[in-house]
C-alpha cells in the first residue's frame, strides 16, 4: 500500500490551483469545494467593534470559516480550508482584480519588505478540528518600469490570481531578491504541518 493509496477522501474548499496542485503532488485525493463566503464583510467585522485582529487572526479566521462552512454542507467529510494574507508596513493587500491594479501593488512594494501569512483549518460536521498558521517574509527587488511592464505582459492573466500579483513558482521568482521561510507557506498552504495533522487522523499513511 502506497502513501497515496492509503489516505481517506477528503474535501478542499478553496479554488487555488497552487493549492490543489500540491496536495495533488503530496499524493492526497481530494474534491474541490470552493467557499462561497463574504471575505472582505468577515475582514470589516474583525476591524470593528474595538477589535485590534492581527493579520495572522484574518487569517486564520477565513481559513476557519471557510473549512466549517463547506463542512457543514458536507456532513462526515473533513474539510479544509486555507487563506493568505499580504501584509507591509501594517497595510493588508487583496488580491488585484485587473492588470492595472496589479501594477499598483507591485509599484507599492518595489524595493520593499512584506510579509505573507498563510492559515489552514480543518473542519467537520461545522466545527473547526484543527489550525495552523505560518509567517514568510520577502523582499521585492528595486526593479526597473521597464521589467514591471515586460513582467506583466509575459505573466498575463497570473498576475490577478494571486495576493501581491506574482508566484514565485513561476516569473514572479524574478521580482525578489530574498525570501525567507517555507516554500509552501508562500504559495498560500503550510503543507508539512496540515500532512502531519492528517498522519493523527489516520488520514495518511504513518
Amino acid at each position: 500500500m502506497t502513501a497515496a493509496t492509503s489516505q481517506q477522501h477528503f474535501i478542499l474548499a478553496s479554488a487555488s490551483t497552487a493549492r490543489a496542485q500540491m496536495l495533488r503532488n503530496a499524493g492526497l485525493t481530494f474534491d474541490i469545494k470552493p467557499a462561497n463566503v463574504d471575505e472582505e464583510a468577515i475582514r470589516t467585522a474583525l476591524d470593528t467593534d474595538g477589535n485590534s485582529a492581527t493579520p495572522s487572526d484574518v487569517a486564520v479566521v477565513l481559513a476557519q470559516t471557510k473549512a466549517s462552512a463547506v463542512s457543514e454542507q458536507h456532513r462526515g467529510r473533513l474539510v479544509i480550508g486555507a487563506d493568505q494574507i499580504l501584509v507591509c508596513d501594517d497595510e493588508i493587500f487583496s488580491k488585484p482584480a485587473d492588470k492595472e491594479e496589479a501594477r499598483d501593488q507591485l509599484l507599492s512594494l518595489r524595493g520593499r519588505p512584506h510579509s505573507l501569512i498563510s492559515a489552514v483549518a480543518c473542519a467537520e460536521n461545522g466545527t473547526v478540528a484543527w489550525y495552523h498558521d505560518d509567517t514568510a517574509d520577502l523582499t521585492m527587488r528595486d526593479f526597473s518600469n521597464e521589467f514591471l511592464g515586460t513582467y506583466i505582459a509575459d505573466a498575463g492573466t497570473a498576475v490577478t490570481a494571486s495576493v501581491g500579483a506574482y508566484q514565485i513558482e513561476g516569473l514572479g521568482i524574478q521580482l525578489f531578491s530574498s525570501i525567507d521561510g517555507d516554500y509552501f507557506t508562500v504559495l498560500g498552504l503550510p503543507l508539512l504541518p496540515l500532512l502531519n495533522y492528517l498522519r493523527t487522523r489516520n488520514m495518511v499513511q504513518e
